[in-house]
């Protein structure tokens, strides 16, 4: 997956010190885990050094380890860690290790790769690595390892110009094995040209035929070419994304000297096999690598492991050029470019624009830190003065997807804009950036919205989170390839005191202000929306296939040849890709390396009156940790619709006697963030039977606890939805949300596409369409599109009779608390004192909808403008408590790795397939993402759930399966999430056991029991939902129900309410 990181307004405030917004391309998302064995090293005769943050007992700076030289070292009392900066001797790579009491062991190496050009080779490689090296020489060890490992992190990530490869595991056999395997892909990569013309692009025929038993013949394939290629069909759906194609044509603009290194589908069939290569040779080597270990093992276990491999090389030259953007100091410069019309947004409301400057150097930490407190109260919150000058105003309802502080190269580059901007208002965006910068910098920056900027970093600083390494390198990363001082990086408490001298003098962020933003050295970049921009990318695509065939005939001896090599050329991919293969060589940690047993997360109930509250005491660094949970039964589907904007709101509109602005800077100084959302939860026992209500989440430090209480009960009690700007506020809520959602959509489309299929089995299925659904979707963006002269009356009348409801003093209503064992006795004096303040009864107002009776198609097709389609089949299946339900999470490991992944992705092109069974929800389904094919996609399905059942397992395979089940449920979680399985979902711990004992007891019988009963009989009730573009097969002949994610002109109605036909429309 190629991801963009749009840093909307700042970063969070805990990010500030250490990270930079940066291109970012994760190669398959959280892609599971995978062990290596290698011949261990034995240890030196010398002394052993400490594994965590004693000085003393770490190595002198000079002295040398394992082939490597301690340049210094620093603890870092602040984040409880101690950091070593290092120096290969033959190579001069880079080395920090960063020492610190916790179990998850981290290891990344990464790369300097400035991309050449646009043709997304930094990506390619990246993928084209992890498909076999010289010690594991098997096609794609990467994905083999997922299920050979216990890993809770793994990925591959393409930057603007860095590439690395990081992963996470608290198993110390386990580290060891991924240890050997990312060392050997990135330094000994194989590079098949055949992996090339997999991952990379390729010329083939559109369906070759593929099944089970991975027999083919040319026969199978047409002869209709098209191009192909898992990045290929990854970009043209990154493509489809306005929001991403803004952000990457922008920085395109700006920064010039940073080319797209994840790919324009237009350049990438420029790319050779040999200039791969030729890139691999230049960039990944020692010499240009930085690597980066952190936890609890010994330093000197990594240097052995480590030092060996680097050993084998000597210093070489590489490209570590720190690029800058371009000057912007004759501007003003403007530049506008075409791109797709948003169809769920207004047709007069289709621009983006955005102004940008290019403000401090990356490498001066506290004047980055400084400008990220400025870009914080500029934007950040419904109270920030570009808010309201620009959105509030009317001006556009979201901000434009480049809006932030962005650190690229060696200069960092803030821009504001907006999306959903109609023409006549362009030029009035930029006017309005630049008369609030200047208002702002007249008034001055009010010092209690700095104070509450540095309480919600020392909150951040004392959470703690379980994945702190992975955070850790992903912020150190991008500074450290442009000049970033790390040690400076880490230094926190440094950086805030260095802040405090300067903010101490009067005017100084004033001062940075008017350095950087009193001017008009900007760039304004605007897209404007073109009606024929998809058919111009297909008609550019068919004219490059036809230049590309035409270069290949008159290479292979004329059309005829060449179309003959072409077919011959995938049917001998085919063949490799089918071709059984010997795995011995990759190491796997075992299922017995599993305890039997599960780590108990000690809770206890209480009773506040009618209330239940659950406390797990834990050391949580003073902070207490709150959730509760407000059961509405019987709530009306009309509702349950509007919970999600009730949500919104309350956090929008302020009360009768504070604005948001005020109670925003409240929730800063005094909390760690409060939120209100939506739940629902099926029971354990029973997927038919569901819980569902208002949650409400909040933290603190232990002596603010009666002020974030306070804080939810003005939010629920007080909000004004009877203010005179009120419904204008909502209108813009529901218009920021339509804005972007067919972006938003894209990004997870085959989640959609799942939850759309499944929502006609249950209860939950139906409510999270309901709430988080396309229905939900199209139900919000009819309001958004609703005539102003209607209003907003009936909506905003539901939406108060929902904060009558919210929370009740009564055993509906149930909490959470994780804090230290101090702070129990004033959480629960301060949470009476809460709940006092709500009646103990709300009448729930009668559902006369009658919507349970909606009726769902068999195959419903989603016609939507994307260059790639989002496909889930799913069934139902059974509740967690199941005995079966084991055996399902295991067949859904067992498909997605020894089947899905090969056929859909390797054969078909698909950025991603896999199978899932959700336990709680009782669904089993299988999806594919970023597929070119979604016809090959469904017959796949078809096919292989069927012979799920008669398909002989083998005892690896099974046990590979397991241990990608175990990833999940065995990684670590954040203090603030222990016990939550109980509160949120009514798991208890002996259900929790009995589900582990019967995932690892699961047998190959099971397997071809659970497939018989669920695939192949349940195969009568499944249920297919696509998203796409519509083409000549989806026809209602073949049984398709058609239907479109779009607006109709402004309503007269009320909208849409629940899921009729009106609310996702039949075309």
């Amino acid at each position: 997956m190629y991801l963009i990181s749009e840093t909307q307004s700042s970063r969070t405030a805990g990010e500030m010190l250490h990270s930079s917004s940066r291109l970012v391309v994760p190669l398959r998302a959280q892609r599971s885990r995978w062990s290596c064995n290698r011949n261990s090293v034995k240890p030196l005769n010398r002394r052993r050094f400490a594994s965590f943050t004693d000085l003393k007992k770490y190595p002198q700076p000079g002295e040398n380890i394992y082939g490597f030289t301690l340049k210094r070292k620093k603890h870092i009392p602040e984040l409880q860690l101690t950091a070593l900066h290092l120096e290969h001797d033959k190579t001069g790579a880079e080395y920090l290790h960063v020492a610190r009491d916790d179990k998850n062991n981290v290891f990344s190496i990464a790369f300097k790769t400035n991309p050449p050009d646009d043709s997304g080779v930094p990506h390619i490689l990246e993928h084209t690595t992890l498909c076999g090296s010289e010690r594991y020489p098997v096609r794609d060890p990467f994905f083999k390892m997922l299920p050979r490992s216990l890993s809770n992190f793994m990925n591959a990530l393409t930057s603007a110009d860095h590439t690395s490869y990081p992963f996470a595991t608290t198993n110390r056999q386990d580290y060891k094995n991924l240890l050997s395997v990312y060392l050997d892909a990135t330094l000994h990569p194989l590079l098949n040209e055949k992996d090339f013309l997999q991952e990379g692009w390729r010329i083939g025929p559109k369906n070759p035929k593929v099944d089970f038993g991975g027999e083919h013949s040319r026969d199978d394939l047409d002869n209709n070419l098209v191009f192909k290629g898992v990045v290929y069909n990854e970009m043209k759906g990154q493509m489809s994304d306005s929001g991403y194609l803004y952000y990457i044509k922008f920085l395109e603009r700006v920064f010039p000297a940073i080319n797209n290194s994840g790919g324009d589908p237009r350049k990438m069939t420029d790319l050779t096999y040999a200039k791969l290569k030729d890139f691999h040779s230049s960039n990944y080597h020692p010499s240009n690598a930085k690597i980066f270990t952190y936890g609890d093992t010994p330093l000197e276990d990594h240097l052995a492991m480590i030092g060996q491999e680097l050993d084998q090389f000597k210093r070489a030259e590489a490209d570590k050029t720190i690029k800058t953007p371009r000057s912007l100091g004759d501007g003003p410069f403007y530049h506008t470019i075409k791109g797709p019309r948003d169809t769920f947004v207004d047709s007069n409301m289709q621009y983006k624009t955005s102004t940008s400057w290019l403000v401090g150097q990356t490498s001066d930490l506290v004047e980055m830190f400084s400008l990220r407190i400025i870009a914080s109260i500029l934007i950040d919150g419904y109270g920030s003065p570009l808010y309201q000058a620009l959105i509030e105003s009317g001006l556009g309802p979201d901000w434009s997807p480049n809006t932030g502080l962005h650190s690229y190269g060696d200069r960092a580059i803030f821009s504001v804009g907006l999306s959903g901007v109609k023409e006549a208002d362009v030029p009035n965006v930029k006017n309005a950036i630049l008369s609030k910068i200047r208002e702002v910098h007249k008034k001055g920056f009010d010092r209690g919205k700095v104070g509450g900027i540095l309480h919600q970093l020392e909150l951040a600083l004392r959470h703690k989170t379980a994945n702190f390494g992975i955070g850790l390198v992903e912020r150190l990363e991008p500074g450290w390839f442009n000049g970033v001082d790390l040690f400076d990086a880490l230094s926190v408490d440094e950086t805030l005191a260095a802040f405090k001298r300067k903010y101490a003098t009067p005017g100084y962020l004033e001062g940075l202000l008017e350095k950087f933003l009193l001017n008009d050295r900007t760039l304004t970049f605007t897209m404007e929306p073109s009606d024929n921009y998809s058919q111009e990318l297909d008609a550019e695509e068919g004219l490059r296939l036809a230049a590309k065939l035409t270069e290949a005939s008159k290479k292979g001896g004329g059309v005829s040849e060449a179309r003959k090599k072409l077919i011959a050329q995938e049917a001998e991919l085919l063949e490799v890709q089918s071709k059984e293969q010997d795995l011995g060589c990759l190491p796997s940690v075992h299922v017995r390396d599993v305890p039997r047993e599960r780590e108990k997360k000690p809770v206890r109930i209480s009773s506040l009156g009618h209330v239940k509250v659950q406390w797990r005491e834990a050391a949580t660094n003073g902070l207490t940790y709150f959730r509760g949970i407000n059961s509405l039964v019987g709530l009306p589907s009309e509702l349950r619709m509007l919970v999600p904007l009730f949500a919104e709101s309350v956090m929008r509109l302020g009360t009768k006697s504070k604005t948001m602005e005020e109670l925003e800077d409240l929730m800063n100084l005094k909390t760690g963030g409060i939120q209100v959302t939506y739940h629902a939860s099926p029971a354990p026992t029973d997927r038919s039977a569901l819980h569902e209500g208002i949650a409400f989440v909040g933290s603190a430090l232990d002596a603010n606890v009666p002020a974030m209480y306070e804080l939810l009960r003005i939010i629920i009690q007080e909000t004004d939805f009877d203010g005179p700007g009120a419904e204008s506020k909502i209108r813009q809520l529901l218009q920021s949300s339509a804005s972007g959602a067919i972006d938003l959509v894209a990004g997870s489309g085959d989640s959609f596409a799942s939850m759309y299929a499944s929502a006609g089995f249950s209860p939950i299925g139906r409510m999270s369409e309901q709430t988080q659904g396309l229905t939900h979707v199209q139900h919000d963006g009819e309001l958004a599109n609703r005539s102003p002269v209607l209003g907003l009356e009936d909506v905003i009348a539901k939406l108060k009779t929902i904060q009558e409801i919210a929370i009740e003093n009564a055993s509906n209503f149930r909490g959470a608390i994780t804090c230290g064992k101090g702070a129990v006795s004033p959480n629960e004096a301060a949470l009476q004192n809460f709940l006092a303040g709500f009646p103990s009864s709300a009448g729930m107002p009668k559902d006369t909808g009658g919507h349970d009776a909606v009726s769902f198609s068999p195959k419903t097709f989603f016609s939507l403008p994307y260059q790639v389609y989002y496909s889930a089949c799913t069934l139902p299946t059974v509740s967690y408590s199941d005995p079966s339900g084991a055996a399902l999470q295991v067949l859904a490991e067992l498909l997605t790795h020894e089947v899905l992944h090969q056929e859909i992705r390797e054969k078909g092109g698909a950025y991603g397939g896999s199978a899932y069974a959700a336990p709680l929800s009782g669904t089993f389904g299988v999806r594919s993402y970023r597929d070119p094919n979604p016809q090959n996609t469904l017959n796949i399905v078809r096919d292989v759930t069927h012979r799920a059942a008669t398909h002989e397992w083998t005892d690896g395979e099974l046990e590979r399966a397991k241990l990608s089940v175990f990833q999940a449920v065995d990684a670590p979680v954040s203090v603030s999430e222990e016990g939550m399985a109980r509160f949120l979902n009514r798991i208890t711990d002996e259900m929790l056991q009995r589900k582990r004992e019967q995932l690892l007891d699961v047998t190959k019988a099971d397997l071809r029991d659970v497939a018989q009963k669920h695939l192949v009989e349940g195969w009568k009730d499944a249920r297919i939902a696509v998203l796409g573009e519509k083409k000549d097969w989806v026809r209602e002949s073949d049984g398709w129900t058609v239907k479109s994610l779009k607006l109709s002109q402004p309503s007269e109605f009320a909208g849409a309410s629940d899921m009729s036909d009106g609310d996702l429309r039949r075309t």
